[in-house]
């Protein structure tokens, strides 16, 4: 995974716990608010049943003696009067072997259960509860035992329609669930806001870190805050011991190089006026370790060069030069070299060793070629906005062609591939180990146009 994958983002993580935390607080604040709401609404809509109640418990307990079962008169609501109208009050007696029941006309034949039976009684205290209609809708019931003493014990209950609470609540909620969206997604708009914002400076950091390793800066510079100083600094130190190691390493490599070459200079020497085969032996052997000195001290430029991220280059004019003077060096061959390039990239690193590693390639193309060879250079874009980025130079040849076996050959030094053409047989593993510093690689595959083609893959600036 990159650092710049999604699920890492710092910024991503922050929204996504500000969606979780708002989410939560406001389905928690929603059920609360929505359980307060019923809770009101269902004591408003028991004090409207309650002064019913209290009306039949009057008429009731003003009942003459004698009087088997009281008749309440109509309680001036229109809606005890029509059947099954969801309205309903019952008296009930109690304390006979056969309980006698009064009831309003819209409750017809049928009867109402009773809250006492399946509570316990509170001594006359007023019951509330939901309660099963007649048409199976649901009912909210208040009840009440009166206790007449000889004149009988009744339950007394008045019903209403539970729809109205629960239409109330719907509405209520429907209206609670449209604010608390409005709010929540302005809460997240903020939020993403302020994470943007504040994390400004992180990716001005990142496009100064992008700058340095591009060349195009050698330090990280600007006004950073105080958060994000310390860090600044750190980096900046960094950047400036890393160059001082190099330059350290630079140096006592070449005094190295320096102090091996004079005892090799005397070695040679004496041996040059001797023709005996230890003096043979030891010129051969100094030869060597001038050779292996020269290409490490080499190695090691190269490599410092590599590690400092200060220098790019264009890329086409190099590729116009080398394919001017290429055709120059094989005019006898009479050589078409074109250069295509529809980008206007840069490398990073030095123009020598781009210039090295693609005269390389050309001048090998050129060796081999019959009548052509084409140079393209072209860069994918990146995948993430900071990802590091490669350039890619194609060099395919109309010649002979590597067979696929002796590809693996190339990078062996020193290698010759065919001896019919001149050269040391370094050119291709120079380019593999040059490429190989800066993080690139060298490809070799069939060209279009028949013969090798050559695909180098450089770090973009």
């Amino acid at each position: 995974m990159t650092p710049h994958s999604g699920s890492g983002s710092l910024a991503f993580r922050l929204f996504l716990s500000a969606v979780v935390v708002t989410a939560g607080v406001l389905l928690l604040v929603g059920v609360v608010l929505s359980s307060l709401y019923r809770a009101g609404t269902e004591r408003a809509f028991d004090r409207r049943l309650d002064i019913y109640l209290k009306t039949l418990v009057a008429e009731v307990a003003g009942t003459g003696p004698g009087t088997d079962m009281p008749v309440p008169q109509a309680l001036g609501e229109p809606l005890f009067l029509f059947p099954l109208s969801g309205w309903y009050w019952q008296v009930t007696r109690v304390d006979g072997d056969s309980p006698l029941t009064r009831a309003s006309r819209s409750l017809g034949d049928a009867t109402l259960p009773l809250l006492s039976k399946a509570e316990p009684d509170h001594g006359g205290s007023i019951q509330e509860g939901y309660l099963p209609g007649p048409e199976g809708q649901r009912l909210r019931v208040v009840e009440r035992t009166l206790d007449l003493g000889p004149e009988g014990k009744f339950a007394i209950a008045v019903a209403g329609d539970a729809s109205e609470i629960d239409g109330e609540i719907a509405s209520f909620n429907l209206a609670l669930a449209g604010t608390f969206a409005v709010l929540g997604l302005a809460f997240l708009l903020t939020v993403l806001f302020q994470i943007r914002f504040g994390l400004r400076p992180l990716a001005r950091m990142s496009q100064a870190l992008a700058a340095v390793r591009s060349g195009r800066a050698e330090r990280l510079e600007g006004e950073y805050p105080e958060e994000v100083g310390p860090l600044i600094q750190e980096v900046n130190a960094l950047i400036d011991a890393n160059r001082e190691i190099v330059e350290r390493a630079r140096m006592h490599v070449g005094n190295l190089a320096h102090a091996l070459k004079t005892p090799l200079s005397v070695l040679l020497n004496e041996a040059g006026t001797r023709e005996d085969p230890l003096a043979q032996r030891v010129r051969d052997q100094a030869g060597v370790m001038r050779g292996q000195v020269a290409h490490h001290l080499e190695r090691a430029r190269m490599a410092a060069r590599v590690s400092v991220p200060a220098t790019v280059c264009e890329v086409r004019p190099i590729l116009v030069s080398l394919a001017r003077t290429m055709e120059k060096i094989h005019r006898a061959k009479d050589l078409a070299i074109d250069v295509r390039s529809l980008e206007d990239l840069r490398f990073r690193g030095e123009r020598q060793d781009l210039e090295e590693m693609v005269g390389n390639l050309v001048d090998n193309a050129c060796k081999w070629a019959t009548g052509r060879v084409e140079m393209e250079v072209y860069g994918p874009p990146a995948h993430q906005p900071f990802d590091r980025t490669f350039l890619h130079i194609i060099i395919d040849d109309d010649g002979p062609g590597l067979a696929p076996a002796k590809r693996a050959e190339v990078g062996r030094r020193g290698r010759r591939l065919d001896e019919s053409k001149p050269g040391s047989g370094l050119g291709l593993s120079i380019v593999q180990e040059l490429a190989g510093l800066y993080g690139g690689r060298l490809e070799l595959g069939t060209a279009p146009l028949g013969g090798l083609r050559a695909e180098l893959i450089l770090p973009a600036a």
